[in-house]
């Protein structure tokens, strides 16, 4: 799926989340929806519509969900060299994006990033700290694995499909949400109904990212254009210079609750994209997120986390997270 945004900076870099059926997500919810889900109407309550950008998700039950978060023994940190480094500099340094509608967006005007993927990553640097100081370098698809091998960033949190040829380069933490795919089309549009409607047609997706194979397999005769980032694929199909965009279809909600001449249309297909916590290749890193993630799970933050944010627009209880090294 993976890759947050998304949700003008990147979106939540490609492939990545859900099923994060959003169906994916995870499976249950968003993976595994079978249908369409209905996105709703923002409330236009303080907390639905948000300051965020025009945000769907519940602001102020994210931030309940940070105030308690756990905050691990000092003795827990010391004994990771990795979880030290990050204690002694005061701040996480998340690779990901800020304009995903529900994953990881910034609010122009006080500069705040929240979203599923964003307060994860602010959860685990409370976890580490004591607060949830984060610092948020953007990536790309293209540049996920060049900024962890080069250590600059301590953490990836962006819809980042776990792929045997990623998992060579970086350790996956998690995963932490599964996907599938999906297809948005103009709002107007009533000739593509499910993947059989796309032979023929002009489609977008992330360059380098699973939608690219994932086209080629069940739509062989599309004609495919790739593009950087999410914002870029969203843009060429609201101005009609492609008549899709495939990618997961968590991904393509958060671009469905923000922009109302957009729509994701079927079902969601192809396989259960997992979404991963990109981690330095070799370190002590991954049994500690491991463990941490397993925390969160265990005292109710990720359901509450996905209820303030995936869930607004879905409406349905928490999907199951994946199995921590699945």
């Amino acid at each position: 799926m993976s890759e947050l945004e998304r949700f003008s900076s990147r979106l939540l870099t490609r492939r990545g989340a859900i099923v994060l059926g959003l169906g994916a997500f995870g499976a249950g919810a968003l993976a595994g929806c079978g249908g369409t889900p209905t996105l709703p109407a923002p409330s236009g309550s303080a907390s639905a519509s948000g300051a965020a950008g025009g945000s769907v998700m519940d602001l102020a039950a994210f931030d309940a969900v940070l105030a308690k978060g756990a905050v691990a023994a000092d003795s827990v940190v010391q004994a990771s060299e990795w979880a030290k480094a990050i204690k002694a500099k005061g701040q996480l340094v998340r690779g990901g994006t800020d304009t995903s509608t529900l994953f990881s967006l910034r609010d122009p005007a006080t500069g705040k990033v929240a979203g599923f993927d964003a307060g994860l990553s602010q959860l685990l640097a409370k976890y580490i700290i004591g607060e949830p100081r984060e610092n948020l370098s953007q990536v790309t698809v293209d540049t996920r694995e060049t900024l962890l091998q080069n250590n600059s960033v301590d953490v990836i949190f962006a819809t980042y499909s776990i792929t045997p040829k990623r998992a060579e380069k970086v350790d996956f933490g998690g995963p932490y949400y599964e996907s599938k795919s999906a297809i948005l089309v103009k709002a107007d549009n009533t000739s593509i109904k499910s993947v059989a409607d796309l032979a023929g047609k002009t489609v977008a997706t992330q360059s380098a990212s699973t939608g690219v194979t994932l086209l080629k397999e069940v739509a062989p005769e599309a004609n495919v254009q790739t593009f950087d980032d999410n914002p870029k694929c969203l843009a060429a199909v609201q101005q009609g210079r492609v008549e899709a965009y495939v990618i997961d279809q968590s991904i393509l909600l958060s671009n469905a609750a923000k922009n109302k001449d957009v729509k994701i249309v079927g079902d969601t297909f192809g396989n259960s994209d997992k979404y991963g916590i990109g981690l330095h290749k070799g370190s002590d890193a991954l049994a500690f997120v491991n463990a941490w993630l397993k925390t969160a799970e265990d005292d109710g933050s990720w359901d509450a986390l996905w209820k303030a944010t995936v869930g607004q627009v879905l409406k349905t209880d928490p999907p199951k997270p994946p199995a921590i090294g699945a």
